[in-house]
C-alpha cells in the first residue's frame, strides 16, 4: 500500500491547501460516488497523464495549533492508474462527473506556530482510492474524494495530537473547476469534511470537522502544450 510521509520541524512558507478544523463549519460525508446530475460529462485528452500541485501555501488549523506546508503535490508515477485521463467510454458520463483516481498528495515542508513541536503529514490508498470527481457544469465542478483515514496530520513534542481526515469511510470536499489560460486547476473554498482528533490531555478531541481550502493547478504531463478539459458529454 502506498503511503507518503513527511515530517519537518518549523521552517518554511506556506503551500496551498487551507485545511481549518472548526465545530461551526457543516460537514458532509459521502462516498466516492457523486449523486447523479441531469448534466453528463466528458474529459480529455484521454489517456494523458497529469499532475497537481499547489499553487498557494498551505495550511491546517487544527483548534490552537496552525500547520503550514510550504509544497504539495500528487504526481503521476510509472503505473497508468494514477493521474490519468480514463481512455475510451470511461472519459464520459452521460449523467454525472468522470472520476479520476489520483496518486495521494504529498505535504512537504512542513511547520507550526508553535514553539517546540514537531509535525508529520501522511496520506495513504490503505481503504480505497483518492479521487478527483470532475463535473461539466457553469461552473464545472471538482470534488476531492479522501479515502477512509487517508489523512493523517500529527504533532509531537510539546502537544502530542493526531488528526485522521474522513475516520467513519470516504467523505467528500465541494470544490470547482476553474480554466486558465496557462492552466485549470481545481479549487476547494472552505470545503468540509469530518475529521477525528486523538493525543494527549491538551488536544482539542472535540472537534468533529473540518474546513479545506485549496489550489492545485492541473498540468498536461503527457503533452504540456495542452490542457485537461472538462466538457458536456
Amino acid at each position: 500500500m502506498e503511503k507518503n510521509k513527511n515530517f519537518r520541524l518549523a521552517s518554511a512558507v506556506p503551500a496551498t491547501l487551507c485545511l481549518a478544523l472548526a465545530t461551526a463549519v457543516a460537514v458532509v460525508p459521502t462516498s466516492a460516488q457523486a449523486a447523479p446530475s441531469a448534466a453528463g460529462t466528458s474529459l480529455s485528452p484521454a489517456g494523458h497523464r497529469f499532475e497537481a500541485v499547489a499553487a498557494q501555501p498551505v495550511v491546517f488549523e487544527a483548534g490552537p495549533i496552525t500547520v503550514t506546508c510550504a509544497r504539495s503535490s500528487s504526481l503521476p508515477g510509472k503505473d497508468a492508474v494514477h493521474n490519468t485521463v480514463p481512455a475510451g467510454a470511461a472519459r464520459t458520463n452521460p449523467t454525472g462527473p468522470v472520476a479520476l483516481r489520483i496518486a495521494p498528495p504529498t505535504f512537504q515542508d512542513c511547520t507550526t506556530d508553535a514553539p517546540g513541536l514537531r509535525v508529520a503529514v501522511e496520506t495513504n490508498e490503505d481503504h480505497g482510492p483518492w479521487q478527483v470527481l470532475l463535473q461539466h457544469g457553469a461552473p464545472a465542478t471538482a470534488r476531492l474524494s479522501i479515502p477512509a483515514g487517508g489523512f493523517v496530520l500529527r504533532t509531537g513534542g510539546l502537544l502530542s495530537c493526531s488528526a485522521t481526515a474522513a475516520p467513519g469511510g470516504p467523505a467528500t470536499a465541494e470544490g470547482r473547476w476553474r480554466t486558465g489560460a496557462a492552466a485549470p486547476a481545481v479549487v476547494l473554498d472552505k470545503a468540509a469534511i469530518p475529521v477525528k482528533l486523538e493525543g494527549s490531555y491538551f488536544c482539542p478531541t472535540s472537534i468533529t470537522s473540518a474546513a479545506i481550502s485549496a489550489e492545485y493547478t492541473v498540468r498536461d504531463t503527457t503533452d504540456p502544450a495542452r490542457q485537461i478539459t472538462v466538457g458536456p458529454a
